[in-house]
């Protein structure tokens, strides 16, 4: 995209839109329109480019992943930038899903919000979108927690109590801080050892 086609079309408004559903962006992959090459997610009918993976970020990720499958064992599936379906309009890719468990280990469908008890985003280059946009999506869909891991804070954001389409509850962990989910009580991990 050309510098400023975004200020374009946000200057008007009254341009025609139209919003894809989470069908029609599937039927995109199908016939090869969008591939596994392109970094995109589906927010509120419309493709958001991802930000790409540097190292710091893929290193967090690999250490969220051990830490929080040891932590959580069988008591819930450790779903690693895999598709969460929020509605027919939204299909967000979390860096991190922790899902109930379930038979499939969800093989035969997307997982839906009432299915979700955690979702983590690594933050370095998205902490905005993450703030402004996630935040803001997985309240209104009811996901009961969210963390955002800030890199450039060297925390983790914890919002807890969706309501009204926000997080009653936000607060920052610290470097010599534990996380440990609401809903799986006992799986503890340490914020430094995330952070590296």
């Amino acid at each position: 995209m050309a510098p400023g086609e975004t200020d374009l079309l946000t200057r008007n408004p009254w341009v025609a839109r139209r919003a894809l559903t989470v069908a029609e962006y599937h039927r995109m992959g199908e016939v090869g329109i969008l591939t596994e090459d392109d970094r995109v997610e589906l927010i509120e009918g419309q493709l958001i480019a991802m930000s790409p993976i540097g190292s710091e970020h893929a290193g967090t990720v690999n250490a969220l992943n051990r830490r929080l499958v040891l932590a959580v064992g069988d008591r819930g599936v450790v779903a690693v930038q895999n598709p969460v379906q929020l509605d027919d309009r939204s299909e967000p890719q979390p860096d991190f899903a922790v899902l109930k468990p379930r038979a499939d280990d969800y093989r035969r469908a997307t997982p839906r919000p009432d299915e979700v008890l955690l979702i983590i985003e690594v933050a370095d280059s998205s902490l905005a979108y993450d703030r402004r946009v996630k935040r803001s999506l997985y309240a209104r869909h009811g996901i009961p927690e969210f963390w955002i891991v800030n890199l450039a804070a060297g925390e983790v954001e914890v919002c807890r109590a969706p309501e009204g389409g926000q997080y009653a509850s936000v607060s920052h962990v610290g470097r010599g801080g534990v996380l440990e989910p609401q809903l799986l009580p006992g799986a503890v991990i340490p914020v430094a050892a995330l952070l590296g």
